[in-house]
């Protein structure tokens, strides 16, 4: 049975090999692995599938400015194999995405924390790469057979000069923070399995397209909630930069936190 999708040439993409689909891309599976293409219907204009290639092209320098096999926290990034003017080839992973695991299973809190240093890390790793994500969600991180999470998705990426200065870098209102602050985002849907849907554009003027963001009156609370003191720090800009969001997680013991939760002012020894 067909998808709704096209090829680029125009032919009909079996609905079998759609992994998963954005604004501008596609995702199949072909021979194991998760091959990224331009988005296009039957009703695409020849201007929205260049406009979509373009997005791709752009996405694909991003991908070769993460890939670094000499740096260890370049593997919390999705493995690219390959790339073509119309495509882009990344390692297939098989526990499918972070959002959809988690309406299925629950992670222990010591799996928790693992994922939370490993984001942090990541994160660090590309913000040093003078890169800005701008799109973190749950969706975009992918689950390997071993439940290691790989960050992907960089169509909405900044890739900016290699002299920037990361702390005060800001493009059209992104900046290292709210990098960190979508991250606490994910953090807070993994420790309580609600989404949490951060608007960065939701009091904007239609000519306004810079990113805000949201007060804190507009985000959930974190009282009560497994390390809550460290998505409520990425929130209000307690953390700097993604180094010290993972020196905070560092620190952490996940024995004692959660029976902190469980049980506050109980003496563990």
């Amino acid at each position: 049975m067909s998808s709704p999708f096209l090829s680029v040439q125009g032919d009909p993409i079996p609905r079998e090999q759609v992994l998963g689909s954005g604004g501008s891309a596609v995702v199949l599976l072909q021979n194991d692995l998760a091959v990224k293409t331009p988005l296009r219907y039957l009703w695409s204009s020849d201007s929205d599938v260049k406009a979509n290639i373009e997005s791709l092209r752009r996405e694909q320098d991003v991908y070769r400015r993460l890939q670094d096999p000499d740096d260890d926290r370049s593997n919390g990034v999705v493995r690219c194999l390959g790339f073509s003017n119309e495509a882009t080839q990344l390692a297939h992973m098989t526990n499918g995405d972070l959002r959809t695991y988690l309406a299925k299973c629950r992670p222990s809190a010591q799996l928790q924390l693992t994922w939370f240093r490993d984001m942090a890390r990541t994160l660090g790793y590309i913000h040093d790469r003078r890169v800005l994500v701008a799109d973190i969600a749950s969706r975009n991180f992918l689950l390997d057979s071993n439940l290691c999470l790989k960050l992907c998705d960089f169509s909405e990426a900044s890739l900016l000069p290699l002299d920037s200065d990361m702390e005060t870098v800001d493009d059209n209102g992104y900046t290292t923070r709210i990098d960190i602050g979508l991250l606490g985002s994910v953090m807070y849907e993994v420790a309580t399995g609600n989404k949490c849907e951060i608007d960065l554009f939701k009091d904007n003027l239609p000519t306004d397209g810079r990113a805000y963001w949201p007060e804190r009156k507009f985000l959930p609370s974190t009282r009560g909630i497994w390390l809550g003191w460290i998505i409520e720090g990425c929130w209000d800009g307690g953390f700097s930069s993604a180094h010290g969001l993972l020196r905070a997680l560092n620190s952490v013991n996940p024995r004692l936190s959660i029976y902190n939760i469980l049980s506050p002012g109980l003496q563990i020894y």
